[in-house]
């Protein structure tokens, strides 16, 4: 019985030891992209990486990519060299999960420019991440760290209006790390819908 209580303690604690932190080594993952080629966050070692936790059918994602606000941060940053990873981590049935090929069209449709869609389908890497929202935002910097962990912007709303009024917190860390300074604000409470978990 003490055993059972022991490994039941220890099933609670690991995976807290190994998940995401603000100033530790972003947890390891690899996952399959909607073209079905595997990413590696080590294959990204050297360079700025941002994670993107996504649903389109979320309101909340919606603000930010209706008027093009996420687009225009996907192309200016990744002209500078930043790797921006979009993952769904909605699991098979759940609002927010597409096929790899309704990905792709959806992307297309949308004007997206991250540099991948990462499909999460069991959860696995959100759950590392403890990723809650989407939008959940984290930026990781050349050194492997995690800089930057939280919601997009200030403002919490479903409205695209309230885009250009926001403070930007990931435009905000990006600038920082790409010129090599301390993250100000390093962690805000993320907004939005819950990520859709399988059951």
């Amino acid at each position: 019985m003490k055993s059972l209580l022991i490994a039941a303690v220890l099933a609670a604690v690991l995976p807290s030891l190994h998940a995401a932190q603000v100033g530790q080594p972003a947890p390891a993952f690899t996952l399959k992209d909607s073209k079905g080629t595997s990413h590696n966050l080590a294959d990204f070692k050297g360079k700025t990486v941002v994670l993107e936790w996504i649903n389109h059918g979320c309101p909340f994602v919606v603000k930010h990519y209706s008027g093009g606000a996420m687009q225009a941060l996907q192309k200016d940053y990744t002209a500078k060299g930043v790797v921006w990873l979009s993952i769904c981590s909605s699991a098979p049935g759940k609002q927010g999960h597409m096929s790899p090929e309704e990905w792709n069209k959806t992307n297309a449709e949308k004007g997206a420019a991250p540099s991948a869609v990462l499909l999460d389908e069991d959860g696995k890497v959100g759950k590392l991440y403890q990723a809650k929202t989407t939008p959940h935002m984290y930026v990781i910097n050349p050194e492997g760290l995690l800089v930057y962990a939280g919601a997009i912007d200030s403002i919490k709303s479903t409205s695209a209006a309230d885009v250009p009024k926001a403070d930007n917190y990931v435009k905000s860390a990006l600038d920082e790390v790409l010129a090599g300074k301390p993250v100000t604000t390093a962690s805000t409470e993320a907004y939005g819908c819950s990520v859709k978990y399988a059951n």
